[in-house]
């Protein structure tokens, strides 16, 4: 697993970490029971903060992604299946809009509306 940060971006640095973090899970990189890596370890070969990875790690056992577990460290869930089975439908969408001739931005605009009305 890679994390990746942009320290240019705008969006924290935890943000960006879990977000990292998800990406691999839908994307199938990581999957149930894998183990992440230690806080330490990702701070440290990204060179930030410790805490910034486990504010990260929280937010991701928060959304239910993973299980923090004392001596073993952060274990993904059964979530992340979800998400990669999730991520073949968007697929899915985004070419049907495509051949609609509906850009990314009305589909993500539809995809909001329909996500707050639920």
């Amino acid at each position: 697993m890679l994390v990746r940060i942009d320290p240019e971006s705008d969006a924290p640095l935890f943000a960006q970490i879990a977000a990292s973090v998800r990406a691999d899970a839908a994307a199938g990189r990581v999957r149930p029971g894998d183990r992440l890596p230690a806080a330490r370890d990702i701070a440290a070969a990204l060179g930030v903060n410790v805490h910034t990875v486990l504010h990260a790690y929280q937010d991701l056992r928060d959304e239910g992604l993973v299980e923090l577990r004392r001596g073993r460290g952060a274990v993904v869930t059964a979530q992340a299946a979800t998400l990669e089975d999730l991520r073949h439908h968007i697929h899915d969408l985004v070419a049907r809009a495509r051949a609609a001739g509906l850009s990314p931005d009305a589909l993500a605009a539809l995809v909001k509306e329909i996500a707050r009305d639920r």
